[in-house]
């Protein structure tokens, strides 16, 4: 079962759980991913007012607004979550992760269509980071804290900045949960320091 999974991944993720007890009455992210799977199954069904309004409340308690139509896979974990908004054609894969402040937000008003973004496995997104558009980030990506990205990024890659500019791509799928989001590269610091090398030189 879905709810099951997502609460069972948080002890891979968060070293600060104790016991299931704990997560699903103090963990706002699990919450508001067990609500979802809720609204999600009565979006199926077409009872769509219902369905906007438990997740409506949904947000009111948790602070997580997530669409009852975005499609979410196995083991979803949001971490802290205030502020995260998950819009209605969002597409999200197994073993994702995202935290605080996190937008998978739509740039277009017609109805019908694909307006935000794909994460397919593995994906990690950094506190504050907005993903815009109908956009795929591949398998594995980290998406940097507070990055905008706006274009595609492909697979086992590591975006960060404004707009978001892919810094490292390896290749290589990760054999454990990688939670280093704090050590990612900063490319302007790469460059200036490459000009000073230059200037020394």
């Amino acid at each position: 079962m879905k709810m099951i999974e997502d609460i069972r991944s948080v002890f891979k993720r968060d070293p600060a759980a104790r016991n299931v007890f704990e997560i699903i009455t103090c963990y706002s992210g699990v919450q508001a991913v067990i609500i979802y799977r809720f609204t999600h199954l009565l979006w199926r069904y077409k009872l769509y007012w219902l369905a906007r309004f438990i997740s409506t409340l949904s947000r009111w308690i948790t602070g997580i607004e997530i669409h009852p139509g975005a499609v979410i896979g196995r083991r979803f974990f949001i971490d802290h979550g205030m502020g995260v908004v998950i819009g209605e054609t969002a597409e999200i894969g197994d073993d994702c992760m995202m935290y605080h402040g996190v937008t998978l937000g739509g740039t277009q008003t017609r109805d019908k269509v694909k307006r935000h973004p794909t994460l397919k496995d593995g994906v990690i997104i950094g506190a504050g980071a907005k993903i815009l558009g109908p956009v795929k980030i591949g398998d594995n990506c980290k998406i940097g804290a507070n990055s905008v990205v706006v274009r595609d990024v492909p697979p086992n890659s590591t975006v960060v900045g404004i707009p978001g500019k892919i810094v490292k791509r390896d290749g290589i799928k990760p054999t454990r949960v990688d939670l280093e989001h704090g050590q990612l590269p900063d490319p302007v610091m790469e460059s200036l320091k490459q000009m000073l090398d230059i200037i020394h030189d």
